[in-house]
């Protein structure tokens, strides 16, 4: 049976527009590794895997991203490269804002766009999803009070 989730892992070219993306959102470096050897190669069936990790955590400890840099083998891009919403796989990983505006207008300052528009859910959320480095696509949600 599962205990927890540990983390979700995203493959990166720009390890450092990347962490700074989720620096920015407000998650906290938790540390960063150089990776390699025969293991990983047997764990990931590929050889010669030659990587940097990046681990962000969120504020409360709970919630962590891999962030992953390959420089060996070869980065494989997925097509198409802004992939729409209804795409199949891993859409999105939701974060909890206190700002919903001010968080997304700290992220455009640094490139990210919206996918959509910021939307009020029923009484509950105002949300949206936003589009940052690597195409990676996380949604917002601020609890309405």
């Amino acid at each position: 049976m599962i205990e927890r989730m540990d983390h979700v892992s995203v493959v990166v070219n720009d390890l450092e527009a990347a962490k700074a993306f989720f620096v920015d959102l407000g998650m906290e470096v938790e540390g960063e590794a150089p990776i390699e050897g025969p293991s990983v190669d047997r764990l990931n069936g590929l050889d010669g895997i030659r990587v940097d990790i990046a681990m962000v955590r969120t504020p409360d400890g709970l919630g962590r991203l891999e962030l992953t840099k390959f420089h060996s083998p070869a980065v494989v891009s997925p097509q198409p490269e802004n992939a729409l919403p209804n795409t199949l796989g891993l859409r999105s990983v939701m974060f909890t804002v206190d700002d919903i505006d001010a968080t997304v207008a700290g992220l455009r300052a640094r490139g990210a766009e919206l996918v959509g528009e910021v939307v009020r859910y029923e009484n509950s959320y105002r949300l949206c999803y936003v589009r940052g480095p690597e195409g990676i696509i996380v949604a917002l949600a601020e609890k309405l009070s």
